[in-house]
């Protein structure tokens, strides 16, 4: 890593008081994971584990702040605000941004540089500056490493102030935590809340307004190789299994949740990985295991016990329980972060209503409608304010707090790239089966992997298919290992008129969303989601 040696630290202080520090400032520059943790430990921020993670407690803030999330106003006529982000005045900004700079400037910060993008033709330069020395470690392991370059530019810089509180009266906030991005000076604000996911989060955002004016689409989605250089994505919104679908012992894992599709194929946006634990099981996701329990990796809100043992399957402060590790954790990563055009595409859904095939074939009309609805229910702590059970909720393209432009052109650029590469698209059901949440199960994991292995080893070429009478989604009839009734979610349903009624009430939930982009998409497109009649 880098040191102040490498980087004059005389240019790193110039850059921060022309942002707007005082001259005073004091701060470090890329320390490495060992002095990180060594600072993070002197301040009392969190405690070793018996493996040698780092365990950090970030209550209330267990989870991202949806309502909480701004973006400055701008003319740009392509910008969109996802539900709960509001606009915020440049006065406004430029006033709190002025506040918030004063309260760092009296504390001592850590400040890093990373990269957003392995593809070298669309990465981003960024600059990291947190108070707390565990957020440093976060961003190091989340985000490629600046390997001693000196930059004369950066493409936009992120500063945490965990400390800082914004008056709701005073400032216009909505409570006294902010994320705050501002595309036009390249710039965001991160207060009060020490969830480290919303450093990840608005480093996608700010990719994904980038990315697309220069024809490149960004993806939430996981990513790996097969030895045949074929491609696998597996989209997704949290908890419905991207990460643990992704790493596969058998397949080389390229990134596990943020990625763009170029002319060139898929890059990954970051260095690293940032799962869910809770309930982690060994024996089913021995990578990831192996992965939280050793130095440097970061865990945010698991407890321990006396021995300072972990306890993974408790919930005691969230279901949101978070590990952030690098990529070079899993054995059978792909260093340079990139692969070719993907050959299949999965968009995983975790259906709480139970009544959604736990794998279907899409056609590019349903997969763009599909990828519009960005269906799934919303696990319990993921955002502060859900409560015990899942959230239905359609998240656009997968990812709606993170896309700040207009859904229209991630699906033109989504059509796009499945007519060019020929890209096969299916409907993943990593939910419920036998019944909605509460009365059927989870889908098991070992028959979610058969299913994959079966479409990423072609096996399901040739096989007979039929319509689901709803949905209209294409079933194939028989996957070795499998049981047959588990591929008709109906037939595991002890009660086929509840199947039917809670089916339709689904169904009438996605017609009805899709109001809002029937004027952008073209009729095919619209029609060819679920039927009522």
């Amino acid at each position: 890593m880098p040191d102040t040696q490498d980087y004059p630290h005389q240019t790193i202080s110039r850059s921060l008081i022309e942002l707007g520090f005082a001259p005073e400032i004091e701060f470090e520059y890329n320390l490495p994971a060992a002095s990180l943790v060594e600072k993070a430990i002197i301040q009392k921020e969190g405690e070793l584990s018996s493996q040698g993670a780092f365990i950090v407690d970030t209550t209330p803030y267990t989870g991202r702040s949806p309502k909480d999330k701004y973006i400055v106003e701008d003319d740009d006529p392509d910008l969109w605000l996802a539900s709960g982000t509001e606009w915020m005045s440049r006065e406004k900004f430029e006033a709190l941004k002025v506040k918030m700079l004063s309260h760092l400037s009296k504390q001592h910060l850590f400040v890093r540089d990373v990269k957003a993008g392995a593809d070298p033709d669309n990465l981003a330069k960024v600059r990291i500056i947190t108070n707390l020395a565990w957020h440093n470690l976060a961003a190091s392991n989340l985000f490629i490493k600046n390997e001693g370059e000196q930059w004369d530019s950066l493409d936009f810089q992120v500063i945490v102030d965990s400390n800082f509180e914004a008056d709701p009266v005073l400032d216009g906030t909505r409570s006294p935590a902010f994320i705050i991005l501002d595309f036009k000076s390249k710039l965001v604000l991160i207060a009060k809340t020490r969830y480290s996911g919303e450093i990840k989060k608005s480093v996608f955002t700010f990719m994904n307004y980038r990315l697309p004016k220069n024809g490149v689409l960004p993806l939430h989605c996981s990513a790996n190789i097969g030895k045949a250089e074929d491609v696998a994505l597996f989209f997704g919104l949290s908890g419905t299994g991207k990460t643990t679908l992704s790493s596969d012992p058998e397949r080389a894992l390229i990134g596990d949740d943020e990625h763009g599709w170029s002319d060139k194929g898929v890059f990954n946006f970051e260095g690293g990985c940032f799962a869910k634990t809770i309930r982690l099981n060994p024996k089913y996701e021995p990578l990831v295991w192996s992965a939280i329990n050793r130095f440097g990796c970061l865990i945010e809100n698991v407890p321990m016990d006396a021995e300072r043992v972990p306890d993974f399957n408790s919930d005691v402060k969230t279901e949101n329980t978070r590990a952030a590790y690098p990529l070079s954790f899993i054995p059978n990563f792909v260093p340079s972060g990139q692969g070719g055009h993907p050959k299949h595409i999965f968009f995983l859904t975790a259906d709480a209503f139970g009544v959604l095939p736990p794998l279907s074939k899409l056609s590019t009309d349903q997969a763009l409608y599909y990828f519009l609805s960005g269906y799934t229910s919303k696990l319990a702590g993921t955002e502060r304010g859900l409560g015990d059970k899942p959230e239905t909720t359609f998240s656009t393209c997968f990812g709606a707090p993170f896309l700040p432009l207009r859904p229209a052109i991630y699906a033109e650029l989504l059509a796009q790239q499945l007519e060019r590469y020929g890209t096969h698209v299916w409907l993943l059901n990593t939910g419920w089966s036998g019944g909605a949440y509460g009365v059927g199960e989870r889908m098991a994991l070992p028959l979610t992997r058969r299913m994959i292995s079966a479409v990423l080893g072609d096996e399901l070429e040739g096989t007979t298919t039929h319509l689901h009478p709803i949905f209209r989604l294409e079933i194939p009839d028989t996957i070795e290992g499998v049981p047959t009734e588990v591929l008709d979610p109906e037939k595991t349903w002890s009660d086929q008129d509840a199947y039917e009624r809670d089916a339709r009430m689904l169904a009438a939930k996605f017609v009805d969303n899709f109001k809002k982009y029937e004027k952008s998409v073209a009729k095919s497109v619209a029609l060819s989601g679920p039927v009522l009649d």
